[in-house]
């Protein structure tokens, strides 16, 4: 199977979930923190120009017309340089009635993105967006597609017709696919774990892991589901993937932790037990490694 074909059966299986959309406002020079979330943040600059910083990683430059997808559990925040454009009707458009998010500073010029978290599936299967780890950019200035899908998208949002929602789901996965596969096309490397999900047996043996990551999974287990001997699994795993299979494993099931944590509700011990840690001093450690903080500063103090 060509990169290609493999790479339309993923997207044509793709589904999207969004939370309502929101608008922050940032007037003047500053910033705008954004704390971890269990799904993605997508933004959409409609005016002004700035940053989104996030730790550990360069700054993304926003400008209008800037679509950008920060993966799950990624604290980051907006920036705004000021001096540019000013007055919110140059940049809202007029009907846009949202929840409003505003951060004042200094100076003038006014920076405004649409805001929306969302979760990306693949065949009915939960924790696709676990496998996104880098922020995904595209500018609908070079994607005709993009800046028509957010078009019709914010059109929809400033009216109230019939099938609002259902519309704005279908156009916000054109504008994820186009994404993804804008990426897919340029050779990243931070998303060729797409094309390698229309391997039969591969998927079978990840969708296992996505399904249940606090499962007592193994390489025998998961060469099972896969129909493979272990060693030609987990060379395959390898292949496909850029890691063994079991520290993917291990990977996911501290993604998953750190959304468990972001949500607030369980105990850490009990976040543990569901990600397959039999310890929680071992959880501790091993989450305090991935995400540099410990599961109880991960939260902000509570569990």
């Amino acid at each position: 199977m060509s990169d290609k074909t493999s790479h339309d059966l993923i997207l044509a299986e793709l589904d999207i979930r969004a939370d309502p959309f929101a608008i922050c406002s940032l007037e003047g020079a500053c910033s705008m923190g954004l704390d971890r979330t269990p799904g993605a943040t997508l933004h959409y600059v409609l005016g002004g120009t700035g940053q989104v910083s996030l730790p550990g990683a360069s700054a993304i430059d926003l400008a209008p017309g800037r679509l950008v997808l920060i993966p799950a559990c990624v604290r980051h925040s907006l920036r705004n340089f000021g001096g540019g454009q000013t007055g919110l009707p140059a940049c809202k458009p007029a009907g846009l009635d949202l929840a409003e998010h505003v951060v004042a500073g200094s100076g003038h010029g006014n920076m405004v993105v649409l805001c929306s978290h969302i979760d990306l599936s693949l065949r009915g299967t939960h924790g696709l967006i676990d496998l996104l780890r880098n922020p995904l950019v595209i500018d609908v200035s070079t994607s005709p597609t993009t800046r028509r899908a957010m078009q019709a998208l914010i059109s929809e949002m400033t009216r109230p017709r019939t099938g609002r929602r259902a519309m704005i789901r279908a156009l916000l996965l054109q504008c994820m696919i186009e994404m993804l596969r804008a990426r897919l096309e340029a050779g990243d490397p931070n998303v060729l774990w797409l094309g390698a999900l229309a391997d039969p047996g591969l998927w079978n043996a990840l969708r296992a892991m996505l399904d249940d990551p606090g499962a007592p999974h193994s390489l025998e287990r998961l060469a099972d589901a896969a129909g493979m001997s272990r060693s030609r699994f987990a060379e395959r795993f390898q292949n496909a993937y850029g890691r063994a299979p079991m520290t993917f494993l291990r990977e996911l099931r501290l993604a998953r932790a750190a959304q468990l944590l972001s949500e607030g509700r369980d105990p850490v011990k009990r976040i543990a037990q569901k990600v397959g840690f039999t310890s929680r001093s071992a959880f501790t450690r091993a989450f305090t490694e991935a995400w540099g903080q410990s599961p109880r500063g991960f939260r902000g103090g509570q569990g």
